[in-house]
């Protein structure tokens, strides 16, 4: 029988798994819940890859089959303790004959560039820029996690949109559209049972805010298009940051690729981003392409297979 690998992609909303043949050729593709790896919830996270790990398999009719290799890229294990403490919670379930653990935007990174050169902005639930310079040298700016950082991600902006909605309310800013739409998507009557719903909200509960907050921009609402403006630049200065760090300054020629929910191709923060990235780093080419983080996944996979 054909031996088989499966990549993981593991975000804060959602957790994608491709199974493919030793050829890196897609078998079984599904996807799953969030996954990001909280401090002290690693085996929350590792129950969720292994259901979608197994999810994947019977997609496929090949429940029978152990993998080569897994190899996981998720959110939330830039700290070794993390990485390791997944490594063994998924080990310990033989899963595959071999578990690898990378960060989120490692697999994705490699999808976007390979072992070239580039700057990768990721903005979903959380926020994070990981770049490769000409050397070989490695950097990453952001991804300091939704306490007090994922700058310009959807946890974020619902952030302050909840904030803005809160001001609103007092008088303390102009009335806003956002109030009502924010009301809605919450699923709640009163302003004062945002309290509630916001103290006990994951950040993919407060992401889930940010597309309301994206078509009341659209509307023309100023509260909101500042909103969206503020997170557009702390996104352009993730990217400044790498610029100077990998590629000497923002006006060297500087590939950069845009991924994740909030990045979508023709999304308003993605043409509002790119627009910017213009005259914040004169020297970004971005690209069009689609960046498919499980499937940089499944590259990792391969990789350590040989």
């Amino acid at each position: 029988m054909t031996p088989i690998v499966i990549g993981i992609d593991g975000g804060g909303s959602k957790t994608r798994a491709m199974v493919a043949d030793e050829h890196g050729g897609m078998i079984g593709d599904v996807v799953g819940p969030g996954s990001a790896v909280r401090p002290g919830r690693v085996e929350e996270s590792a129950n969720v890859i292994a259901d979608v790990v197994r999810d994947a398999l019977a997609s496929c009719e090949m429940t029978h089959v152990m993998p080569r290799v897994l190899c996981v890229g998720v959110a939330g294990v830039g700290r070794e303790a993390e990485r390791q403490g997944l490594w063994q919670a998924l080990a310990s379930r033989e899963l595959a004959d071999e578990v690898v653990i990378h960060s989120d935007f490692s697999v994705a990174l490699d999808d976007a560039f390979g072992d070239g050169p580039g700057v990768l902005l990721i903005s979903g639930t959380g926020s994070i820029a990981f770049g490769r310079g000409p050397t070989g040298s490695t950097a990453r700016c952001g991804g300091w996690g939704p306490v007090f950082g994922d700058e310009g991600s959807g946890a974020w902006i619902g952030r302050k949109a909840l904030s803005v909605v809160a001001a609103a309310n007092d008088g303390r800013e102009p009335e806003t559209a956002l109030t009502g739409a924010i009301l809605t998507a919450a699923q709640v009557n009163e302003l004062s049972d945002l309290i509630g719903w916001a103290a006990q909200a994951a950040p993919s509960m407060l992401a889930s805010l940010a597309p309301v907050v994206m078509s009341v921009a659209d509307t023309g609402d100023l509260r909101a298009n500042s909103i969206v403006s503020l997170a557009v630049e702390e996104l352009s200065l993730h990217v400044r940051a790498l610029a100077r760090q990998l590629f000497v300054d923002e006006r060297a020629t500087l590939p950069v690729a845009l991924s994740g929910g909030m990045l979508q191709r023709g999304s308003t923060m993605r043409r509002r981003l790119e627009h910017r990235l213009k005259t914040a780093v004169p020297g970004a080419q971005v690209s069009t392409d689609e960046v498919i983080p499980v499937r940089g996944a499944v590259r990792g996979a391969l990789r350590f297979v040989g």
